[in-house]
């Protein structure tokens, strides 16, 4: 049976500022239908190999291949948009960036989506509000790839809930998804795959009940 090949390949990345190893060189395949956490203790490189894979962060050392040039949407723990536009604003601008082919209808589908108040400045939005317009935006340009930085942090259970759903149409299409989390629940419930980072070496790379038998102790001890 024929596997099949990677949306995303990392080959020896690697991250340095100034004398401070950020990141020691590390390999990682994402494979289409897989949805891979990325945990470790605080300072471990987590946010530093997502910005990485999402092309937001230059590697100081090694190479990130993209199959068939396939999309990565990234969402950073800082949202990437503007507080001065509404969401409805944001995702139109947005999605005139990703080549959409009728932005305003696509920001109207995303905003009744994600149930955001469209026509408020972003910065008068509620914590959860501004994540998942966080996320819409991510979506824009249909990505194979999604990339989330403790998307969950900072909303209540409901609001996790409608988060993941939205989150697992792109892996039931085929896609992949990449997400650092310290909620340990969260691994159960949504990840195949589990990757460990440790004072920026990456120590496993394995299925979840592999994780769970041998190596779980580990981490955060």
């Amino acid at each position: 049976m024929s596997v099949a090949q990677p949306y995303l390949r990392a080959r020896g990345v690697a991250r340095r500022f100034g004398a401070q190893v950020a990141l020691e060189r590390t390999d990682l395949e994402v494979r289409p239908g897989e949805s891979v956490a990325l945990i470790g203790p605080n300072g471990a490189g987590k946010s530093t190999l997502l910005s990485i894979l999402a092309g937001a962060l230059e590697p100081s050392e090694g190479t990130v291949d993209r199959s068939d040039g396939a999309r990565a949407g990234w969402v950073p723990q800082r949202p990437a948009y503007y507080d001065r536009l509404t969401a409805r604003e944001n995702l139109e601008l947005f999605a005139r960036l990703e080549g959409e082919v009728a932005p305003e209808e696509v920001a109207d589908r995303l905003v009744r989506m994600f149930d955001v108040p469209p026509d408020r400045p972003t910065h008068t939005l509620s914590v959860g509000n501004r994540q998942r317009l966080n996320v819409a935006i991510a979506l824009l340009g249909g990505p194979r790839v999604l990339l989330l930085d403790e998307p969950t942090a900072s909303l209540d259970p409901g609001q996790r809930r409608r988060l993941w759903e939205t989150v697992g149409v792109v892996r039931e299409a085929g896609g992949a998804v990449v997400f650092a989390t310290q909620n340990l629940e969260e691994l159960d419930l949504y990840a195949s795959r589990v990757v460990v980072l440790q004072r920026g070496r990456l120590t496993f790379d394995g299925l979840l009940d592999e994780y769970e038998r041998v190596h779980a102790a580990r981490v955060f001890s």
